[in-house]
C-alpha cells in the first residue's frame, strides 16, 4: 500500500504535475496565500513610499506570480521566462523565510504559532517551486534575465532597507547572505546544462 501511495505521489509531484485538478488546486492556494501575505505586509507598506510598494511584499508577490504562471500553463499559454522568474522567486522566498525563522528559533527566539504557520507555508512554497522549476525549458538569456531581476530586488531590499521585517536586528547579515546566495544559486545552477549560445 505504501509503495503504491509513494508511486502515485512521485508521478504527480515529480513526473506529471500538470494535471488540471492539481494546477487549479495550487492556483487557489497561491491566490489565497497571496491575499494573506499582502495583509501581513500592511504595516510595512504603510511606512514605505508608494513607488516602492511593488518591491516590498516579496513572498506574496512570488506566490501571485506562481498562480499566474500555473494559470497560463493550465490554459496552454506557457511563457518560459515568466515561469522561470515565478518559480525561482517562490523557491527563494520560501527558503529565505525558513532560514530566517529557523535562525531566530535557534538563537533563542520564541516561535509563536503564527510563526510556525509561516514556516510551514514557506516550506510549501519552496517545494511547489521545485516541482515546477525542473519542468521549465529555459534559455541562457532567460536565466540571465531572472538573475538580474533577483539581484536588482536584493539591491533594493538591502540597499534601501525595504527587506521584509526581521524578528531580530541581529538577523540582518544572515538575511542578506541568504538572499544573495539563493539568487545566485537558483539561477546559475542551470547554466552548465544549457546548449552554448542558446
Amino acid at each position: 500500500m505504501w509503495k503504491k501511495m509513494f508511486n502515485r505521489a512521485y508521478n504527480l509531484l515529480w513526473l506529471n504535475p500538470f494535471r488540471p485538478w492539481f494546477l487549479i488546486t495550487l492556483i487557489i492556494i497561491n491566490f489565497l496565500g497571496s491575499i494573506y501575505g499582502y495583509y501581513w505586509y500592511r504595516h510595512q507598506l504603510a511606512s514605505t513610499p508608494i513607488f516602492l510598494w511593488f518591491f516590498v511584499p516579496d513572498s506574496p508577490l512570488s506566490t501571485t506570480l506562481t498562480a499566474v504562471a500555473l494559470f497560463l500553463i493550465l490554459i496552454d499559454k506557457r511563457n518560459s521566462l515568466f515561469e522561470w522568474i515565478a518559480f525561482t522567486a517562490v523557491i527563494k522566498y520560501g527558503v529565505w523565510a525558513v532560514i530566517i525563522i529557523s535562525h531566530f528559533g535557534l538563537t533563542g527566539g520564541v516561535i509563536q504559532p503564527e510563526i510556525w504557520m509561516l514556516w510551514f507555508s514557506h516550506l510549501g512554497m519552496a517545494v511547489e517551486g521545485t516541482i515546477f522549476l525542473r519542468q521549465v525549458k529555459v534559455a541562457r538569456r532567460e536565466i540571465v534575465t531572472g538573475l538580474l531581476w533577483m539581484l536588482f530586488n536584493d539591491l533594493l531590499d538591502y540597499g534601501l532597507g525595504i527587506y521584509p521585517y526581521l524578528y531580530a536586528s541581529y538577523q540582518w547579515l544572515i538575511a542578506l547572505i541568504a538572499a544573495l546566495s539563493l539568487s545566485l544559486f537558483l539561477n546559475l545552477h542551470q547554466l552548465p546544462t544549457l546548449v552554448k549560445g542558446k
